[in-house]
């Protein structure tokens, strides 16, 4: 049965671990693709955005430059839309797409859009969760303490929550950011329809890195229930 058990958990975790993979190349191919394809607007993704905001009366929000790639966020803290360095200053379709989709969240913000809030306000607990989990799963075991595996998987429970929670904020930030791109295109300020049909597969690539990293943690929870029954 231990033999079985340590087997099942070493096929869970390379399932897990390609999936994760599997999506991050796949949104990685297709920034880096639509990265390549210009918009013919002369406007970067820096100035999209701050139209974007400007449009829906948030003319208070930021839009600031970040280092890293793919490290554009809205921080509902200081109610700033960052921007990594290629997006902030490209004239692509990728830049327009990511700048769109992260001022829908500055707009969810606005609007005190319920998955977001109820996102932000179990961050402090998701990130002590996270940080904890595993310290209490290996004393858990290594004690024989069934109380703190427990309380590990309770713990490791709220970041899963977190994982779920963020799907629908992320997806409605899309949502948002894609029907911006539409009414740019119907009014002729995006030249093209194309651009649009360039940023639907951009963020669903990016919406499928979220479905992977929620379903890879409610798999992995499901495990860790099912060995605690099994002690």
């Amino acid at each position: 049965m231990v033999m079985s058990s340590g087997i099942f958990y070493i096929v869970l975790m390379v399932v897990t671990l390609a999936l994760g993979l599997g999506t991050q190349g796949y949104i990685q191919r297709m920034y880096s693709k639509f990265s390549k394809v210009k918009i013919n607007l002369n406007a970067t993704g820096a100035q999209i955005a701050r139209k974007m905001l400007n449009d829906n009366g948030l003319a208070n929000v930021e839009v600031r430059c970040v280092d890293g790639t793919l490290s554009d966020h809205y921080d509902p803290r200081t109610r700033v839309v960052n921007l990594s360095r290629a997006v902030f200053t490209g004239s692509d379709v990728s830049s327009l797409a990511v700048s769109c989709h992260e001022c829908g969240h500055a707009i969810q913000h606005a609007t005190n859009y319920s998955p977001l809030m109820i996102r932000t306000a179990i961050v402090p607990i998701a990130n002590f969760s996270s940080n904890i989990w595993i310290i209490l799963l290996i004393c858990g075991f290594m004690f024989d303490a069934i109380g703190l595996v427990y309380a590990a998987i309770a713990c490791f429970g709220f970041a899963v929550l977190f994982q779920i929670v963020t799907l629908p904020v992320e997806f409605n930030a899309s949502k948002r950011g894609l029907a911006y791109i539409e009414s740019g295109c119907n009014s002729s300020w995006i030249p093209s329809s194309e651009v649009l049909a360039g940023s639907k597969k951009v963020l669903t690539a990016a919406a499928m890195t979220y479905v992977a990293a929620a379903l890879i943690s409610i798999i992995q929870l499901l495990y860790y229930i099912g060995m605690a029954r099994n002690r």
